[in-house]
């Protein structure tokens, strides 16, 4: 194994989990805020003015106040989170109105209609800190790398971490597959190809397939759909959102969608057999994967090839050593057999039990 190496935890992102106050009597701005809840799956507190119960006003994440409700908010207790909110364009009063009730800002619909879905969505994910997102990518074809991608996620799930699977190689054959989850219900890729804007990230969870304790989002048997990257951008936003752990397999080739993965990704995992020609095609998809992802590292997986040892492989390429991948006798038959990678107690769990202690405990991934 390799010197320790810091990964950086995700950023903590901040909330507080419950729906917003809203605070008006204006029925036509009221319909506008329900919708932009309900687009961010929030489910908000109505009032016509400032609640009886000081909890209420002091106590919600984040608080609308109608510019019809203003002067009804005046002698509220000042806190963070109010949002002054109206659809006049033109009013010159409002930033009065705004600093009388201490809103932070002023928004007008519709214009802001965006930004204040991912505000509600934000209070709504609550407070948590991003998942730890790696991606595992092939240095070349057949290296295992899906295999890998599979058995980190399944190890992460076993040890109780909230884990996400998602494909990213719509030429892959579905990763699904692999956890014999091909038939299972929920969403795959194709039903969020036009996806643009906010995800919600439980709703994301929810709609996919649940095999082995973690969740997949992996591609569908009918023809190749191209994930654009604003599709991919929302996905992974979304599934980073829920915290935990997210793990991205991808492909070797870089599109606009996986480049949009790649700068998501905390970590990236080079997949490299023991080979001459291995190393070599692997420098070409490090070269490329460089241009993205700041933080590549390598897997060498054996048996080596006389004279290579894993540091080798990863001084070859210039790269950081993640650790060497032993060979793994009877993980065909086992899979075979209906078992996942990684769900069993050979070198290839322990070598993902070991990533995970280290990388999640902030202690670095040797």
């Amino acid at each position: 194994m390799a010197g320790s190496i810091t990964l950086k935890p995700p950023p903590v992102v901040e909330g507080r989990g419950d729906g917003p106050l809203i605070v008006t009597e204006d029925m036509e701005l009221l319909d506008d805020l329900l919708r932009l809840c309900a687009a961010a799956g929030a489910e908000p507190d109505v009032h016509h003015s400032v609640p009886e119960r000081r909890a209420s006003w002091e106590g919600a994440p984040l608080v609308l106040v109608g510019d019809d409700a203003a002067a009804r908010c005046r002698g509220a207790t000042r806190r963070r989170g109010v949002l002054l909110v109206g659809r006049d364009q033109d009013d010159p009063d409002v930033w009065r109105r705004a600093v009388e009730i201490g809103a932070d800002c002023v928004l007008r619909l519709p214009d802001a209609e965006g930004w204040l879905v991912d505000r509600i969505a934000d209070v709504v994910e609550g407070v948590g800190r991003q998942a730890l997102t790696v991606g595992v990518i092939g240095g070349r074809g057949g290296s295992g790398a899906s295999t890998l991608a599979c058995a980190l996620a399944v190890t992460a799930a076993r040890d109780g971490q909230r884990t996400m699977l998602v494909d990213g190689d719509p030429l892959g054959g579905g990763i699904d597959v692999l956890l014999g989850g091909e038939q299972s219900e929920g969403r795959r890729w194709p039903d969020f190809a036009a996806s643009k804007g906010r995800v919600a990230g439980g709703a994301l969870e929810e709609s996919l397939p649940e095999l082995h304790a973690l969740r997949v989002l992996s591609w569908d048997r009918g023809d190749s759909v191209v994930i654009p990257p604003e599709a991919m951008r929302s996905v992974l936003a979304a599934a980073r959102r829920r915290g935990g752990v997210v793990v991205v397999d991808l492909p070797r080739r870089v599109d606009e969608g996986v480049a949009e993965a790649l700068a998501q990704l905390d970590l990236g995992l080079l997949v490299v057999p023991g080979e001459l020609r291995a190393v070599a095609a692997a420098n070409r998809v490090a070269s490329t994967v460089g241009m993205v992802l700041q933080d590549l590292r390598v897997v060498a997986r054996g048996p080596f090839a006389a004279g290579l040892d894993e540091q080798w492989v990863a001084d070859a390429l210039g790269l950081p050593l993640a650790g060497e991948l032993p060979v793994e006798t009877g993980l065909l038959a086992a899979q075979d057999a209906g078992a996942p990678p990684g769900g069993g107690r050979g070198p290839l769990a322990r070598f993902c039990a070991a990533f995970w202690e280290r990388a999640l405990t902030g202690g670095g991934v040797s």
